[in-house]
């Protein structure tokens, strides 16, 4: 990850670029479903550096959300200006450490994300013929 970036857990006040952030990359989300997440601590954010610890800093500084559910990833996005800066995987390297395993569903598109990060992958079947997959990550 860039050294101008850090990863925090979400506040409330972050929902809405928590939500654009995830619907920019187009993914299906539920507000009131990550807004839980918040709740319970388990959304991650990253932002620059300096500002994880100012809470009234206006939420825009989201430059990418981890929403977990539990010990599934719900949703992994980083904003299209900040991909390929090692974000993602600083986002999901912070979930592993609050979690000893970790669970996603994704898009073949996506695969390579999770190979890279050590998960576990298997086909899933799907009645609409699309290529999902199911990794898993656990600690030892």
């Amino acid at each position: 990850m860039t050294e101008d970036v850090a990863v925090r857990e979400a506040r409330p006040a972050d929902l809405a670029n928590v939500l654009g952030v995830l619907d920019a990359a187009a993914l299906e989300t539920d507000a009131d479903r990550v807004r839980a997440s918040i709740d319970r601590g388990e959304t991650l954010v990253a932002v620059r550096v300096g500002e994880a610890a100012e809470p009234d800093l206006p939420d825009r500084l989201v430059l990418g959300a981890l929403v977990l559910v539990g010990d599934e990833i719900d949703a992994v996005a980083v904003r299209r200006r900040r991909r390929d800066q090692g974000i993602g995987r600083s986002l999901v390297a912070a979930a592993a450490d609050r979690r000893n395993r970790l669970v996603a569903e994704f898009d073949a598109s996506v695969r390579p994300f999770y190979e890279q990060l050590g998960f576990e992958i298997e086909s899933v079947d799907e009645s609409d013929g699309t290529d999902r997959y199911r990794g898993v990550r656990c600690e030892d």
